[in-house]
């Protein structure tokens, strides 16, 4: 129980919510770090599919201020949102049960808020933020139905807090997605515990996805990709000034709490027996792990090629231990 309370107590202390609560405040309300164009899905490259087609559309439709941000931050994070969900909504197609969704991270949950209303409600999700900015542009186009909302940030987000709520309480048995979308990285280095928290809410066959920005033992090759991003990117939708300020700002703080891909290779396996990469921007990756080989496999499965240009592509090896039975999907 001690260990607990030092962990609760230490996101009490990150960044996320204290230091930085003014930047995530603003851009979530649309006063300050907004793109100079709203970022739009390069359909270029992602396949011709309706109902992919019809997710980017909706998910288009649905966004607020920070989700415009952080789409013209990261080099083809939009595409890239829109693939995963799309191999989201195949999954639970095949599987044809209900399937709830946890969102930490995801701002305004445009994604979980996508997913529940393309899928009918086959998809029920649950985002939280800390910004009650963001709950407002969550209800910006009505009360969804089938998603809910938690105002708070993840360590908030207990048993006891799901079951208390009655909008709440439908998942408290735990859910069979959850993604963490460059989440920790605000709070703290401290990815084992992390994990271990919010894994609580996942189901025994869930599988968790996580975003996160690595730092590199070679830092000029950490700061080459950072370049890259700001000025092969960023610059398409952000001027110089706001690019240096967010640098200043944020990005040099959330910097210390950011790991290595090894780092977080050994948080993941204290806790899942499978993971894969599937995805890779600059010094962003996203991993996908799971205690059930079979849904993993399946999940992998159903995702389309990564939609990024090759020169953003630096890693599609896997964070992989040869004694354990890794499923692998490398990016092609």
């Amino acid at each position: 129980m001690r260990g607990l309370d030092d962990f609760l107590a230490e996101c009490e202390l990150g960044p996320r919510i204290n230091e930085l609560s003014c930047f995530f405040a603003a851009t979530a309300a649309g006063k300050s770090g907004m793109p100079i164009r709203k970022p739009a899905a390069d359909i270029r490259l992602l396949p011709n599919e309706d109902l992919l087609r019809s997710l980017v559309a909706l998910h288009a439709a649905r966004q607020g201020h920070f989700d415009q941000h952080y789409h013209g931050s990261i080099p083809y994070r939009l595409e890239e949102e829109c693939r995963m969900a799309h191999a989201v909504l195949k999954y639970a197609r095949r599987r044809g049960i209900l399937l709830s969704l946890y969102s930490l991270g995801t701002a305004e949950g445009t994604m979980a808020r996508t997913l529940s209303e393309l899928s009918n409600g086959q998809i029920r999700t649950l985002s939280c933020s800390p910004n009650p900015e963001n709950y407002e542009c969550f209800l910006g186009y009505g009360e969804p139905a089938h998603a809910e909302f938690f105002v708070g940030p993840f360590h908030r987000v207990s048993k006891a807090v799901l079951d208390s709520d009655a909008r709440l309480r439908q998942f408290v048995s735990g859910f069979d997605f959850i993604l963490e979308d460059t989440t920790f990285q605000m709070y703290s280095p401290n990815r084992a515990k992390q994990i271990e928290y919010v894994t609580q809410h996942l189901k025994q066959d869930g599988i968790f996805v996580f975003v996160e920005k690595f730092r590199r033992r070679d830092e000029f090759e950490y700061r080459r990709r950072e370049l890259q991003k700001d000025h092969g990117f960023k610059a398409r939708y952000f001027d110089r000034e706001e690019i240096e300020k967010k640098q200043a700002d944020v990005l040099d703080t959330m910097f210390g709490n950011e790991v290595t891909l090894a780092q977080m290779t050994e948080a993941i396996r204290l806790q899942f027996k499978y993971c894969a990469m599937t995805w890779n921007s600059g010094n962003f990756y996203s991993l996908a792990a799971s205690n059930a080989k079979e849904n993993l496999s399946l999940y992998l499965s159903q995702m389309e090629a990564p939609a990024i240009p090759h020169e953003y592509v630096y890693d599609v090896s896997l964070p992989r231990d040869p004694a354990d039975d890794v499923v692998s999907e490398q990016i092609r």
